[in-house]
């Protein structure tokens, strides 16, 4: 019996391997197809305007489709046959890879304002995450587009004061990848399931590359007023409620400033608050679900038909 011990143990040590192999392949194999692992969106850094998503993706991460046009918008191809409208802002509108192509505000937008008016309109979605009103004024400045019928700034309070600062984040923080990982299961681990069990060093919204708090008031706002001149369209500017201001009823005082800056320019401010803005729609203190994406797009074109030169267009017919 002894001496049949060995082979028996090494048996048992081969099925186990293979096992583990076997799981290991599942494993590897379901994060691709399945949640979309290997396949994030890839971010740039730039000089003028900290950071973008690389042009020209076509990702399904989460079993979410995300596509990025060759300006790194994302959107579909800008058409100049088509009436434009730029949509600049951070992760709001943008939506990150929890959100659907076809969920987004500004696809809803375009989907909607083409079947309205019986001619292709594209409503372009000019985003990142944790970008500011500079940053979206600095891709403008630095990027030849077709010529808009309006511009429309999706701001949160905290963009009062979130100026740009050229951080190194891209390929050094996790959520600025400039290249997928070589295996899913070295992501799953690496990305996800370290940071929860090792605290790191910097704090959720560093990570994040969120930088609030800057010096003196964000200097995207006049400068997009500006550009937007320069064009001869209008500004629009939408004043996004986090869950806090939901539950206040009111904005807090860096929104107070973005108001103020408004009424003082004459710039159109168009405040969901006024249009039963609800903390059942964000994901988060500040992401809209789908749900809230849907109530952005409603609340646009509420206020368009109600205003629409602001937008540079005429009546529906």
């Amino acid at each position: 019996m002894s001496k049949s011990e060995p082979p028996k143990r090494r048996t048992r040590w081969r099925r186990l391997l293979v096992f583990l192999v076997i799981t290991l392949v599942v494993a590897e194999v379901f994060l691709r197809t399945y949640l979309g692992f290997c396949d994030t969106v890839l971010m740039r850094a730039d000089p003028h305007y900290e950071y973008i998503a690389q042009p020209d993706q076509d990702r399904c991460r989460f079993r979410q489709h995300i596509v990025y046009n060759s300006y790194s918008m994302r959107s579909e191809e800008p058409d100049t046959t088509a009436v434009l409208l730029l949509g600049c802002g951070d992760s709001v509108i943008n939506g990150g890879v929890l959100t659907d192509q076809d969920s987004l505000a500004t696809t809803i937008l375009s989907r909607t304002l083409s079947r309205t008016f019986g001619r292709k309109v594209q409503f372009l979605n000019i985003s990142a995450g944790s970008w500011g009103p500079d940053n979206c004024a600095a891709f403008l400045k630095n990027t030849a587009l077709p010529k808009p019928r309006a511009i429309v700034l999706f701001a949160s309070s905290h963009d009062a004061h979130d100026n740009m600062s050229f951080k190194k984040v891209v390929g050094v923080r996790k959520h600025f990848p400039d290249h997928q990982y070589p295996l899913a299961l070295v992501e799953l681990v690496d990305r996800y399931l370290l940071p929860r069990i090792i605290k790191p060093k910097q704090d959720t919204t560093e990570e994040l590359g969120i930088d609030k708090g800057g010096d003196g008031f964000n200097e995207g706002f006049p400068r997009l007023k500006e550009h937007a001149q320069a064009l001869g369209v209008p500004l629009v500017i939408y004043l996004h409620a986090e869950r806090s201001e939901i539950k206040a009823g009111q904005y807090n005082k860096q929104g107070q400033e973005i108001m103020a800056f408004a009424e003082q320019e004459g710039i159109h401010l168009l405040k969901d608050l006024d249009h039963n803005a609800s903390s059942k729609a964000l994901r988060d203190n500040i992401h809209p679900d789908e749900k809230g994406q849907r109530f952005i797009a409603t609340t646009v074109l509420d206020d368009m038909r109600d205003h629409p030169g602001s937008y540079g267009l005429e009546p529906a017919p």
